[in-house]
C-alpha cells in the first residue's frame, strides 16, 4: 500500500487532526502572552475566533460521520472565506500569524480530501471543476463544482464580515501625554487590560523612572483601546494628566490603573474614581475628546496594531519598533546604553511635560 493510498484511507482522521490544531490555535490566540493584536473581525456580531471554532467542530463531526462530500463543501467554502480575509490583511497592512496558519490548515485539509473530478471535455468545464466536485445522494448522478461553494463562501464573508485593524476612541489639537525631553523619543502603545502589557509594565516602569529622572528621552503614552473598558481607564489617565502632576505622579497613576485592570477591580466610572482616590491618585475631569483624536492619529501614523509596542526614535531616519515583552526589553536596554553615552548637555533640563 503506497503512501497516497494510506492518506486516502485515513483522511478523515487526518482532517479531524488538522481541525483540532486549528481550534487549538484559535484558543491560544485568545490567551497568548506575546502581544495583543488589534486585528479583529466578526460575522453577524460573533467574534471570528468563535465562528472559526464552530467551523472546525463541524468539519470534525462530518469527518467522523464519513460525510466526505460535505467536508469538501465546507473546506471549499472556507477557502473562499480565507481569500477574502487574507486580502483584508493585505489591504490593512496588518498580518496575523494565527489567521494565516488557520488558512494554511484549511488549504491542507482541502488537499487531503481532494478528488480528481470527472471533468469531461472542454476548457470551461475543466476550469469550473478545477477545485473538484461533490456528489450528493439526493442528486443522483449529479455533481456540483466546489468552485461554486468557494465563491459562495467569498460572497458570504463580504456580506457578513466586519473587520477592524485600527483602534479608535472617537472624535477632533492638543498633544498626547508626553514627559521628559532630549534627543531621543520613546512612544509606548499599551492597553491596561492586555495580559502581556500587564506582565511587562513593572519592568517598563523601572526603565521609565530611570530615563525620566536622568533626562535625554521624551516619553509619550498612547493607550490602545483593545478592551471594552480601556476607553474608561484612558479617560481617567487623561484626567490625571490634567491634574498637572509630574512624571512621578503619572507613572504612579499608570501603575495603579494597571493593577486595577489586572484585578478587574473597577468596571464603572464611579468605581474607578473611588479606587483612584483610595490609592491617592489625583485627577481633574475635563473633556478629553480632542486628546482622544490625537491618540487616534498617532496610532494610525505609527500603524500600531498590537500591544505592547514601543517605538524608539533615535533620529528622523532611525526609528526602531519593538513588539511584545521580549523585544521591548531589548529595546529599552539598547536605549539605556545610548543614553549612557549621551553628553549631559544634550539630556535636557528634566522630565517636565
Amino acid at each position: 500500500m503506497n503512501i497516497r493510498t494510506k492518506i486516502r484511507n485515513n483522511r478523515n482522521i487526518l482532517t479531524s487532526a488538522l481541525a483540532l490544531i486549528g481550534i487549538a490555535l484559535m484558543v491560544f490566540y485568545t490567551v497568548c502572552d506575546t502581544s495583543c493584536s488589534y486585528l479583529k473581525g466578526d460575522i453577524f456580531g460573533i467574534d471570528l475566533k468563535y465562528v472559526g471554532i464552530g467551523y472546525m467542530l463541524a468539519i470534525i463531526a462530518l469527518a467522523f460521520l464519513r460525510q466526505t462530500a460535505l467536508v469538501r463543501v465546507l473546506l471549499a467554502s472556507g477557502i473562499g472565506v480565507e481569500v477574502y480575509l487574507v486580502a483584508f490583511q493585505f489591504k490593512e497592512d496588518v498580518f496575523c500569524p494565527f489567521c494565516i496558519a488557520i488558512g494554511a490548515i484549511i488549504v491542507l485539509a482541502f488537499i487531503l480530501n481532494y478528488e480528481k473530478p470527472r471533468t469531461g471535455d472542454g476548457w470551461r468545464r475543466r476550469i469550473i471543476y478545477g477545485l473538484g466536485e461533490a456528489e450528493f445522494p439526493w442528486m443522483g448522478k449529479g455533481r456540483m463544482p466546489l468552485l461554486l461553494f468557494a465563491v459562495l463562501g467569498y460572497l458570504f464573508v463580504i456580506l457578513t464580515f466586519f473587520g477592524s485593524a485600527t483602534p479608535a476612541y472617537g472624535a477632533e489639537r492638543p498633544a498626547a501625554p508626553s514627559y521628559g525631553n532630549g534627543p531621543y523619543e520613546l512612544t509606548i502603545f499599551t492597553d491596561y487590560f492586555c495580559p502581556p502589557c500587564q506582565a511587562v509594565e513593572p519592568e517598563m516602569d523601572m526603565y521609565l523612572n530611570e530615563f525620566l529622572s536622568k533626562g535625554g528621552v521624551k516619553v509619550t503614552f498612547i493607550d490602545m483601546p483593545l478592551h471594552e473598558l480601556t476607553p474608561l481607564y484612558a479617560r481617567y489617565f487623561l484626567y490625571v494628566v490634567n491634574a498637572g502632576g509630574g512624571y512621578r505622579e503619572i507613572l504612579h497613576a499608570r501603575k495603579v490603573l494597571f493593577e486595577l485592570a489586572t484585578a478587574n477591580a473597577a468596571a464603572t466610572d464611579k468605581d474607578l474614581a473611588q479606587k483612584l482616590k483610595e490609592r491617592g491618585v489625583a485627577f481633574k475631569p475635563y473633556d478629553p475628546r480632542p486628546v482622544f483624536a490625537v491618540l487616534d492619529r498617532t496610532i494610525r501614523e505609527y500603524k500600531a496594531n498590537a500591544t505592547p509596542t514601543c517605538f524608539v526614535k533615535y533620529t528622523s531616519t532611525d526609528v526602531r519598533k519593538y513588539v511584545g515583552p521580549e523585544e521591548i526589553r531589548k529595546g529599552l536596554i539598547n536605549l539605556r546604553k545610548s543614553l549612557a553615552d549621551l553628553p549631559s548637555a544634550l539630556r535636557g533640563d528634566d522630565s517636565k511635560r
